[in-house]
């Protein structure tokens, strides 16, 4: 057993577990924090999204040893930060939300991609999304999502009105 001590959500957090215990598990059983969703469990899903330190991480593979003295941001607490809004309503608007169980890890990851600066285009954010996989086959929705997000809807936008001047 050891002792861990990490920032999680913004407050600091401990408990005691042992080194291998993943950060998923103890997320949902330690913390309640039901947000991250266990799905392929080997990090190829994505359905499990975290930040740690501020980067986008599968929460299936980060191991308790790695987490001490860490910032962990989950989903609960981005789903009320404004810097989450642009993304929660494109997903909506885009109807890239169908079941649910994958929004949470395509949230934590395109607000990531979001706030990055220089912000990438749309495909590149494409690109750096694809460790999201929706059971739903809602990629559709998705791909307008990231098109609305990161320029190409904004492009065609500005092209047509260059155009009829």
């Amino acid at each position: 057993m050891m002792d861990l001590s990490f920032v999680l959500n913004g407050n600091a957090v401990a408990c005691s577990c042992t080194p291998g215990r993943r950060l998923l598990d103890l997320l949902r059983e330690e913390f309640a924090l039901t947000g991250a969703k266990p799905g392929c469990e080997i990090g190829r899903c994505g359905a499990c999204m975290v930040w740690l330190d501020d980067e986008p991480v599968n929460a299936c593979l980060v191991m308790a040893w790695q987490l001490e003295g860490r910032r962990v941001t989950t989903i609960e607490a981005l789903a009320a930060a404004p810097s989450s809004e642009p993304v929660r309503d494109a997903l909506s608007r885009c109807g890239a939300v169908q079941c649910g169980y994958c929004s949470a890890g395509m949230v934590m990851t395109l607000t990531h991609l979001h706030l990055r600066e220089p912000r990438p285009d749309a495909r590149e954010a494409a690109s750096l999304a694809c460790g999201n996989l929706c059971r739903c086959t809602g990629y559709g929705g998705l791909k307008r999502t990231i098109d609305v997000l990161f320029g190409v809807a904004q492009e065609a936008t500005v092209g047509r009105s260059a155009s009829r001047r």
